[in-house]
């Protein structure tokens, strides 16, 4: 056997292909702790919205948790602590924060109905798409492009800012301004970007495809 063959003669996989890590493996990290946390503000924000009645606290929390998404992230690449588990809850929480405080805002009456149903099924629409792309057709997961990180920057921005426009505080005024706009470029990079991603999904479920027959053919030839 030369040196450069690691095949081993009993059909083992080779010892030069690297484990891969499972979706539960490596939970318990600090950016997964992070997410947990800013998913454990939903219920504040919950509280102070519709028991407090305190309409600026809620939307400044909720402004808070938007300003902070990127800090798992970053630690998560700075320190080497990214997961499979994180890569999927991250963006999942976001997502559920977003979609729960738009829709806690609509019953709040602080946000018009048109502008708050646009939101929503744009944000529906594409997290439905991308999840069952990703469960049922092996779609390959991509990164959130730069447009659409501006564009979910300016919608986070513009949600709050209708809440505290719609409050009694004295600079609720300005805030009722800045949330339009914030409000309508966000809303139209948001549709843009999500065509945009229709060819990122095709080309991650044919991506996907390929892994997977990749993947059969090795086991096929090491049986």
């Amino acid at each position: 056997m030369s040196t450069q063959d690691t095949t081993v003669d009993d059909g083992a996989p080779r010892p030069s292909d690297p484990p891969t890590e499972g979706v539960f493996d490596n939970i318990w990290t600090v950016p997964n702790l992070f997410t947990l946390i800013r998913l454990l503000c939903l219920p504040l924000f919950l509280y102070l919205l519709f028991v407090d009645e305190n309409r600026a606290g809620a939307a400044w929390l909720l402004a808070g948790l938007g300003a902070t998404d990127w800090v798992d992230g970053y630690v998560a690449r700075r320190f080497d602590q990214t997961s499979e588990f994180g890569k999927i809850f991250d963006p999942t929480v976001d997502r559920l924060l977003f979609i729960v405080a738009v829709t806690a805002i609509v019953i709040d009456g602080s946000i018009p109905l048109w502008f708050a149903i646009a939101v929503l099924v744009r944000e529906i629409a594409v997290g439905a798409v991308i999840a069952f792309s990703t469960l049922f057709l092996h779609m390959e997961r991509f990164g959130v492009t730069w447009l659409g990180k501006c564009a979910t920057f300016l919608l986070m921005g513009a949600v709050p800012s209708f809440l505290i426009g719609s409050s009694d505080v004295w600079e609720a005024p300005f805030f009722a301004v800045l949330a339009w706009i914030l409000g309508i470029p966000g809303l139209v990079l948001s549709y843009w970007t999500a065509i945009a991603y229709i060819p990122l999904v095709r080309s991650g479920i044919a991506a996907g495809k390929q892994s997977a027959s990749r993947s059969t053919s090795t086991r096929t030839e090491g049986a």
